[in-house]
């Protein structure tokens, strides 16, 4: 199943370390972004990267859980972008879809990044100059002959 290191080994900006973490079923993928969600805030941004299928979507929906996201958490691959209100407002972004970078404006994605909620972005390598410096980056990996 996945492996979630991060943040990424190419900093754009200050100290960073790398941290392995892997977890052996969607379930527990889906606690550790719990987990996660509980210590993040209005403001920070989580960027996504993996293969199809890896967990991005499982992740992001624990994350937006753990920070106090109400209903149902489901995958904005067809609407790009889903909002979840709740102790915090969490944009949850899929820009597996985007084509063209002009879409990235055209969706407002840097205002999503206006610092006054907590944003998820799977596909984020897709987001380029508009991810700012300060973020977690998390790549999730399958394990060499998981499916």
């Amino acid at each position: 199943m996945p492996q979630v290191p991060g943040p990424r080994p190419e900093p754009r900006a200050g100290n960073i370390s790398q941290v392995r973490i892997e977890t052996s079923s969607p379930e527990q993928t889906e606690a550790l972004g719990r987990r996660l969600g509980k210590l993040l805030r209005a403001g920070d941004i989580v960027a996504l990267s993996g293969d199809l299928g890896a967990g991005k979507t499982v992740l992001a929906r624990g994350i937006a859980e753990g920070a106090g996201a109400a209903g149902y958490i489901a995958s904005p691959t067809f609407t790009f972008i889903r909002a979840y209100r709740g102790a915090v407002t969490v944009y949850h972004v899929d820009l597996y879809r985007l084509d063209r970078p002009q879409q990235l404006e055209d969706l407002g994605l840097d205002e999503l990044l206006d610092g006054t909620a907590l944003v998820v972005l799977e596909w984020a390598e897709k987001a380029g100059p508009l991810l700012p410096p300060e973020h977690l980056w998390i790549t999730i990996r399958f394990r060499n002959g998981d499916d």
